[in-house]
């Protein structure tokens, strides 16, 4: 019999639960006296709060919150002293957590090891998502150093670790970035047979979705669809799915560009209410500065649309092969988005085509075969 403890940040990622409930079911069918357990440290992130969950979707898997309350909220000593109690109590033989941010989880997992346990460190992090410094990557190291074995989101994750000294066959999984792509992929068919049965066209619309804040980039996303609007003289629309802190000033971007009437503030929905904005749409725009990856890019390819994805995203290594099923630009060159969004302006017959390669490209991601990955992993650790 096999025990493996998870530590996770929050209860309230339906994303994460998806790929537990996968998980469990791997390991029950391997051998169903395995046992999980994933220790969800909180209910939710300050920013997350006012996030949705579907009642009529249901994830299962055993659980355990240790606190009724914000990750923010809870001290790094709490954490500490509630995680030690779960993994004495639980008495793992593997030990699967978060990152490295945390270093209640951290401290965990040197408690782990010096018990024999073996240790997976989940990671989403790559070298462009935040500001490196010497002394920072020297502790990284010696963290890493003590890991059994690695799951990574993708590409760039996986790289940034290969170069913090993991070997590349410690690093067991590298299509890590899942969804529940069954629920997106259907939600988006029925909203799809909706909209056949309205008689009249609708406008090609490019859709952004996410938070309304600085970092998205959305005010050169703005300015560069206005310039490919005016110069090519179409009725594409464009749509922002989501709220946040830029609201207002993108609001007066739009009516300043004055296309104001093709660009549409829907506001924010929870996820599961995303694939009905998706399938409104024909291409997704993901203009960031900075995105440790960009899930939404992996909802709008289960759905069988084309990309535009900025490089800095994390998703765009492996999931946008330049001028197949989609454009990958650099964010601070406007120039490069206009010339991506006039293609599709110009060319809309290319988009059912680049669609279908989406859905080829995003298939190494799906939930069920990299969830038995990680099951295998934990038994392989497990017997050693």
């Amino acid at each position: 019999m096999m025990r493996v403890l998870i530590v996770h940040n929050q209860l309230w990622a339906h994303y994460k639960s998806k790929l537990f409930s996968e998980i469990h079911l791997a390991m029950k069918r391997s051998n169903p006296a395995d046992e999980l357990l994933v220790a969800q440290i909180a209910l939710y992130e300050a920013s997350r709060k006012v996030m949705q969950n579907d009642d009529t979707i249901v994830y299962d898997y055993p659980y355990k919150v240790l606190f009724e309350r914000s990750l923010d909220q809870t001290s790094v000593d709490e954490r500490r002293k509630a995680l030690f109690r779960v993994f004495n109590e639980y008495r793992p033989d593997v030990l699967n957590i978060t990152g490295y941010f945390d270093w209640a989880q951290v401290l965990l997992m040197f408690y782990a090891r010096a018990k024999g346990v073996k240790v997976v460190i989940s990671s989403e992090s790559s070298s462009a998502d935040h500001n490196r410094s010497g002394w920072k990557e020297a502790i990284k190291k010696v963290i890493v150093g003590r890991a059994n074995a690695f799951f990574c989101f993708g590409k760039t994750s996986a790289e940034y670790l290969e170069s913090l000294g993991v070997a590349k066959a410690a690093i067991k999984v590298r299509h890590a970035a899942v969804i529940d792509e069954e629920v997106i992929r259907q939600r988006y068919e029925e909203a799809k047979k909706e909209l056949d049965k309205t008689p009249k066209a609708a406008a090609r619309k490019f859709v952004y979705v996410g938070r309304l804040a600085p970092e998205k980039n959305l005010d050169t996303l703005i300015r560069a669809f206005a310039q490919a609007v005016k110069q090519t003289g179409a009725d594409w629309q464009l749509l922002f799915v989501g709220g946040g802190p830029e609201k207002e000033n993108l609001e007066k971007l739009a009516t300043d560009s004055g296309f104001e009437g093709r660009i549409l503030f829907a506001g924010g929905f929870p996820w599961y209410q995303v694939p009905g904005w998706l399938a409104q749409s024909d291409v997704l725009v993901l203009p960031s500065k900075s995105e440790p990856w960009g899930l939404v890019v992996n909802e709008a390819m289960v759905c069988g649309m084309p990309v535009i994805v900025s490089e800095t995203c994390g998703c765009a290594g492996d999931l946008v092969q330049h001028g197949v099923n989609g454009f990958t630009f650099n964010h601070t060159q406007q120039a490069e988005l206009e010339n991506h969004l006039t293609f599709f302006i110009q060319n809309p017959d290319r988009i059912a085509g680049m669609g279908k390669e989406s859905l080829k490209l995003i298939a190494p991601f799906a939930s069920g075969p990299v969830a038995a990955q990680m099951a295998e992993t934990y038994c392989d650790l497990a017997a050693q």
